[in-house]
């Protein structure tokens, strides 16, 4: 069996120490993060947050996962029931592309519909995910649909192409025995308000 995607539930605050012990132990660990900025009584200071408080993500093979839920931190593997549940490598690809783009990604209501794109140019080239118009700002959404999570990043909504969409018929789940692929252009996304 490959090694796979896997969430980890760990404890709070303890989502770094987790990716270094599992590092350590030369697992490939994962733990994105934003920065944010914070007040405090006599001073505003930057601090790095993780995009998902309480999770990390790790790659290992679920047969010989003895040594990654003994580590420190570690409260269990994400999934259905007692079933672990891999991640998708596309969700995990998106999450690590957004975060070597120098882009300061930040946590967003998990959204799971919506116009589809890919962006076409800049440092997120090759990313899709959903695009979202709010508060008069552009922004892509990628989400880790195991997790039920999203995260956002704004851009310019020249830079993206819409992708098609598979079209269904609401009780057959087809037209005419064949699905129908539709585009639309970007004036027709519906706006939201976070």
């Amino acid at each position: 069996m490959a090694e796979l995607w896997y969430a980890l539930h760990v404890k709070s605050r303890f989502e770094k120490l987790v990716e270094t012990q599992l590092e350590h132990k030369g697992y490939e660990a994962f733990t994105p993060t934003y920065t944010t900025t914070r007040v405090w009584s006599d001073r505003l200071k930057s601090l790095s947050m993780p995009l998902f408080p309480g999770y990390v993500f790790s790659r290992f093979d679920i047969r010989s996962r003895l040594p990654i839920v003994v580590t420190p931190g570690v409260q269990g593997i994400v999934g259905a029931g007692m079933d672990p549940v891999a991640v998708e490598d596309r969700e995990i690809d998106s999450l690590r592309q957004l975060h070597r783009s120098g882009r300061n990604p930040e946590p967003w209501v998990y959204v799971h519909e919506g116009q589809r794109v890919r962006v076409e140019s800049g440092p997120l080239q090759g990313l899709t995910g959903i695009f979202l118009r709010t508060s008069g700002r552009d922004r892509l959404i990628v989400s880790i649909t195991l997790l039920m999570r999203s995260v956002s990043v704004e851009l310019d909504w020249q830079c993206v192409k819409p992708l098609a969409q598979v079209v269904e018929h609401p009780l057959t789940g087809s037209r005419n025995g064949n699905p129908v692929s539709v585009t639309g252009p970007l004036d027709n996304v519906a706006v939201r308000t976070r």
